[in-house]
């Protein structure tokens, strides 16, 4: 069994303001600890420096039985990792160190082949099974047979750009979860799962003896699988981290009566505080014209130095105040008509009208070519007039497919892309883009935009670039350029995956009021309650709608 201690952990941005302030946390032997907070509030910052991936300013992290971790890109891989890059990558050291050789040695002999190669490589091998790396291929046979349905020798020169977010998440979660660490710290390993997957993953942690500290934001996920919820709240000194000793059923009522039970705290200090300074007061006003007064006075100014240097209690979080305000606009009766669509190599034939102000959440399996469709409505659809183009800076790749997709008159299809990409938006800070404005929308002043960004809780990321937020940070911008784009059919691809509790709670209150039509991908259980329609991807290639969620359709069975 292991453990991870937190020990008076603080951390100070290289702009100089203070993000974690001396914040401790101890995940016990056994333990499922789940770590939420504001986006922007220093969870993925704090994970990374329990990782060793960064350096705390102040306090020290223990660990012990081996760490295995889960970093938060994992499920947006986009370069030319293969499938066994990305297994070696979450691998006990040893077997990175030895991988990393046996490629170096192999390379060489493939350039050069000589004796002097041939020997580094054989011996190279000798490290790599003294490393357990035969047993780790053993492993992640099991791993890539239950993520992929293939095996390792298969599955192990694929790109992982060849597998759905969904699909890299699973790989790795099965390699943790098999692997030998001890402690496992997981940063959002929900993200991008589809709800069997999601499942599946609240038994392994249940059931698993490792100790495990994750970030979630799913609620379903926190109530199911998380013994204790530890909570980074903002404030002007840093995050300060409090552990609520429950469940999330218990979460948001011990929230509120501990910020009641701070407030009354802080208002007691503060009446103290006044007091003494009334009484010093008094005594230097007595001293001036009374000598015999001047002890006391002395002893009222110590007492109320004293009483400040103690400091004031724990102060009461700074409360976020998200307003997000998708206004949209009419647009004919039928937003979207399909006529037998056919995504190529993905769905069968399908027929749908989706009406305008209809709220359709699109549910089925990773892989199963939900995202695609998405995409084929924000290009415009088959034959996209000028007036169907999307707003943003985005040109959604073009989908194979037969069939006709059309919109309606005066439909403006506003995207969320699900991995955020944005090439346009980079090197740039958000203050800068909002300025400049596009084609779909007007530039701002400096007062209007920073309005904006305060309304979204990005008022203090405005000189930021936009690569350097956090990935919540990033989805709340881009829902607010689409709120200034003045799109009128949403398609929102996954777009709570990384807003914290009190952002998606705003989206959802935003998409209520919204004038115009809402087509979303989801895996969240919780915001699917909130859409009218349900059109289900089926495992068995079927396009199907359905009254209720539906949650237990499986991986679609194709040839991969």
């Amino acid at each position: 069994m292991g453990h991870l201690d937190l020990n008076t952990i603080s951390f100070t941005l290289s702009d100089g303001r203070p993000l974690l302030d001396e914040v401790s946390l101890r995940v016990g032997e056994g333990m499922k600890v789940a770590l939420i907070g504001p986006n922007g509030s220093g969870k993925t910052t704090l994970t990374r420096i329990a990782t060793g991936d960064l350096d705390p300013h102040e306090g020290a992290v223990t660990i012990s039985g081996g760490l295995g971790v889960m970093r938060q890109f994992i499920g947006s891989v986009r370069d030319e990792t293969t499938v066994r890059d990305l297994l070696v990558s979450v691998a006990p050291p040893a077997v990175r160190k030895a991988a990393a050789e046996v490629d170096r040695t192999e390379l060489l002999m493939m350039e050069r082949d000589d004796e002097r190669d041939q020997m580094a490589y054989a011996q190279a091998l000798v490290d790599w099974g003294d490393a357990g790396g035969y047993e780790h291929e053993a492993m992640w046979d099991m791993c890539t047979v239950s993520a992929l349905g293939v095996p390792f020798q298969k599955a192990q020169w694929r790109q992982v750009t060849t597998l759905s977010g969904g699909e890299q998440k699973r790989l790795v979660l099965e390699a943790l979860l098999r692997g030998p660490e001890q402690v496992l710290l997981l940063d959002e390993p929900d993200n991008y799962l589809d709800v069997p997957a999601k499942r599946w993953l609240e038994e392994q942690l249940v059931e698993s003896p490792k100790t495990v500290l994750f970030v979630s934001h799913d609620r379903e996920l926190i109530e199911r699988v998380a013994q204790r919820i530890a909570t980074l709240e903002p404030g002007a000194a840093g995050s300060s981290l409090w552990v609520h000793p429950g469940r999330f059923s218990t979460y948001l009522q011990a929230r509120i009566d501990r910020n009641a039970k701070l407030e009354e705290r802080r208002l007691r200090w503060d009446e103290e505080r006044a007091k003494l300074k009334a009484l010093v007061l008094m005594y230097r006003q007595k001293a001036a014209y009374n000598s015999d007064m001047a002890a006391r006075y002395q002893a009222a100014q110590t007492r109320l130095e004293r009483f400040e240097r103690e400091g004031p209690p724990e102060a009461v979080p700074i409360a976020q105040n998200l307003r997000m305000r998708l206004d949209g606009g009419r647009t004919a009766k039928r937003a979207v008509v399909a006529q037998q669509v056919e995504l190529t190599g993905l769905m069968k034939p399908f027929d749908l009208e989706i009406w305008f102000g209809e709220r359709v959440a699109v549910l089925g399996s990773n892989g199963s070519g939900k995202s695609h469709f998405l995409r084929l409505l924000a290009g415009g659809g088959s034959r996209p007039d000028v007036e169907h183009e999307p707003v943003g800076d985005v040109i959604p790749p073009p989908v194979d497919h037969t069939g006709m997709a059309k919109l309606g008159s005066r439909v403006r299809p506003g995207w969320f892309a699900q991995t955020h990409e944005h090439p346009s938006l980079l090197g740039r800070t958000l203050l800068e883009i909002l300025h400049h404005g596009d084609g779909h929308r007007r530039g701002m002043g400096h007062e209007g935009a920073a309005k904006a960004l305060d309304r979204y809780g990005l008022a203090k990321a405005g000189d930021q670039p936009f690569e350097q937020l956090s990935g919540g940070q990033q989805a709340r911008f881009q829902i607010l350029l689409l709120e200034l784009s003045n799109a009128t059919l949403l398609l929102l691809d996954e777009p709570t995956d990384n807003l914290d509790l009190h952002s998606a709670e705003a989206l959802e209150q935003a998409l209520s009021t919204f004038e115009g039509t809402v087509v979303a991908v989801t895996h969240d259980r919780w915001f699917a309650r909130g859409f009218d329609r349900f059109l289900v991807f089926g495992a068995d290639g079927r396009v199907y709608e359905s009254d209720e969620p539906v949650w237990d359709e499986s991986r679609v069975q194709r040839s991969r």
